[in-house]
């Protein structure tokens, strides 16, 4: 058996995804590898695929017991037997995981890195092969990262530990260069071979939206995303629990998961909506990693994270099964100081920092935030700003985002520009400086009692934009930092400098033009992907496939995403496989999975297609082929009848 052969049996795909092949290959050769790859882009058939070829054991690190068990429940529906070890397990659980993994029984398992400090796991590392040590969310090891876990640390200490030396394989979806050289250097990875397939998921569609009540704009937003399930990100704990009991009145089905909970009320949480029984997780960004939920339509972010490697992960929780879906942010400027206040306040930093690594973490966390800010604030592509941030070209329009399918304008600016640098300039002269909101309150006249006080009313650019709104105001200031014609500095508390290009501004060498948005950035038409989705959403097959799919799932005691993606549904819809050897045509259809659920399938479909011979057909260039398969189903009746 070949990788092709795995992929096809186990897995139940034709081919390899991008970069998928390369990494395989590198790491059969025996070579050490760093992927670097979008959620979605399916990174775990990089390292499962070759555990199904290597002699020994593969050992998977995850930092989360619901990562584990997703991806053991998946790896055994398919037939590989695979197991995980953490604190979920019961003694007589544990003493049976030994048992097994000593008679060389599972090809892949899955461990905490907290479990690799125990002498009986290293004692059990001794006596058995493991070939392969793959390091799942590898970007937790360094401490310049996003989501740093000092238990990562821990991993390099195990391989140190060992008498021999496993492939070292290492996957994460986010990571910019600095990270990238920091994994390898501390996993001392051996002249690793390294891909990063590139951070584009064309099939998800961003949005940023400044509304004046976000809790408006988000039931809007679910109303229109109808029976879909998504996640609604919010920044506290608090926030959480507001947002979830207002859906709840409101009719929405919702729950939710933050870290004040009790770990059996968010273990519950978290099955409910895996299982589907509840259709909307409200959640800090405790919740998600390793989620391996592959239907989820939308992820709307009703609060900014502080920087965009957070939001970029998170949102790509959404469509992890290729189908379009909507990340949506919801921004005010408040997400920015609360932001500052939790980087200022971070109680999450490893104590054994000293002084100087603590604020050089508190640095590069504000200068992330400036970035996540940008993201928010921009009027040009918003997936052009995201490629670019991680290293990446990027295209000029994406057509795929709020800002490529709003409706904005170009406007001449100048004369705000000039206004607004004057203003940093006079504060500057009195021996002052202030951060973006002191300045754009001064400039629209503000009766702040602060600024009275200070005596700022008395300066001559003091409400000289009283007749611009003050969003207008903040979002010119915005643009003027992005475009380096003002300077915002990176102290506890940010003040706005002026720049080497501010003066070309004040003596009218430049002209300054913004795109300015004309109204709320709307969607364009349903794609054609979109169309044909939502004719096989709305079709009769879809729906009893579904049925089925939800009653196998509850005799298995696993999440319908197991037994079947909703893509493999509409594969279906599209192929109507009425025998065996046309279910095996299906995407995501193995061996396995069509010895234990083809007849069943198959039958419904056949008889689906006898009931309903006239249901309208689908749109686009599908309508021969069901055509086709309709007539075929009958001659085969016809015959068998003779």
């Amino acid at each position: 058996m070949d990788k092709y052969d795995i992929l096809r049996e186990f897995f139940g795909h034709e081919k390899f995804r991008n970069g998928q092949e390369e990494i395989i290959d590198n790491i059969l050769s025996g070579r050490d590898v760093l992927g670097i790859m979008p959620t979605g882009a399916g990174k775990s058939l990089c390292y499962q695929i070759p555990a199904m070829l290597l002699d020994g054991i593969t050992l998977v690190i995850s930092p989360l017991i619901s990562l584990m068990k997703d991806q053991v429940s998946s790896l055994t529906e398919s037939g590989i037997n695979a197991a995980c070890i953490n604190s979920s397990l019961g003694i007589q659980e544990y003493h049976e995981f030994f048992r097994r993994a000593n008679n060389n029984e599972y090809k892949i398992i899955y461990a905490a890195p907290e479990r690799l400090d125990t002498e009986e796991f290293l004692n059990f590392a001794e006596n058995v092969k493991i070939s392969m040590i793959t390091v799942d969310e590898a970007h937790c090891v360094s401490q310049w990262g996003q989501d740093f876990r000092p238990s990562y640390l821990r991993i390099v200490e195990f391989i140190d530990k060992l008498s021999y030396r496993p492939i070292i394989s290492a996957f994460t979806a986010t990571a910019t260069k600095s990270v990238k050289n920091d994994i390898a250097d501390i996993l001392k990875l051996a002249d690793p071979f390294t891909l990063t397939t590139g951070f584009d998921r064309k099939n998800l569609y961003f949005g940023v939206i400044k509304p004046n009540n976000k809790y408006i704009k988000l039931t809007e937003l679910l109303k229109k995303y109808g029976d879909k399930s998504g996640i609604v990100y919010c920044l506290s704990r608090k926030g959480v629990e507001e947002v979830c009991e207002k859906l709840n009145e409101d009719g929405f089905s919702a729950t939710r998961y933050h870290a004040g909970l009790s770990q059996e009320e968010r273990n519950k949480n978290q099955e409910d909506f895996i299982y589907d029984r509840k259709q909307i997780m409200v959640a800090t960004n405790a919740f998600g990693m390793g989620i391996d939920k592959s239907n989820v339509g939308f992820v709307i972010h009703y609060n900014m994270p502080k920087n965009i490697e957070s939001y970029y992960q998170e949102a790509g929780r959404a469509g992890r099964d290729g189908e379009p879906a909507d990340c949506i942010l919801l921004y005010n400027g408040q997400d920015v100081r609360t932001n500052q206040f939790l980087i200022d306040n971070n109680r999450d930093l490893n104590t054994e920092l000293s002084a100087e690594q603590l604020e050089e973490v508190r640095r590069k966390d504000m200068e992330r935030l400036k970035f996540m800010t940008y993201y928010c604030t921009t009027s040009d592509c918003l997936r052009s700003f995201m490629l670019r941030y991680f290293g990446e070209n990027s295209y000029a329009q994406c057509g795929n985002c709020s800002c490529c399918t709003g409706e904005f304008e170009l406007t001449d600016i100048t004369i705000d520009a000039q206004k607004i640098i004057s203003c940093v300039y006079r504060v500057h002269q009195k021996g002052r400086d202030y951060g973006k909101s002191m300045i754009a309150d001064i400039l629209k006249g503000s009766k702040n009692e602060k600024l009275i006080n200070l005596g700022l009313d008395t300066l001559s650019t003091y409400g000289i934009m009283s007749d611009t709104l003050i969003r207008v105001i903040r979002s010119e200031i915005d643009w003027l930092i992005q475009n380096e014609y003002l300077l915002l500095t990176d102290s506890e508390y940010p003040v706005l400098r002026l720049s080497a290009k501010s003066a070309d501004i004040l003596k009218g060498n430049t002209k300054i033009e913004m795109k300015i948005p004309k109204a709320l950035p709307k969607k364009e038409k349903n794609s054609k992907k979109e169309a044909e989705n939502q004719y096989y959403a709305e079709s009769g097959l879809f729906q009893k496939l579904r049925e089925l799919r939800s009653a196998i799932a509850a005799e298995e005691s696993v999440p319908a995403y197991i037994v079947f993606s909703d893509a493999a549904l509409r594969d279906m819809c599209r192929k109507l496989p009425v025998d065996i050897n046309g279910f095996y045509e299906v995407s995501g259809v193995g061996t396995r999975k069509a010895e234990k659920y083809g007849e069943r399938f198959c039958s419904l479909i056949a008889n689906y297609i006898r009931e309903n011979p006239n249901e309208e057909k689908a749109p686009q260039g599908e309508v021969s082929y069901l055509e086709r398969q309709l007539e075929s189903y009958r001659e085969n009746a016809v015959g068998s009848k003779r």
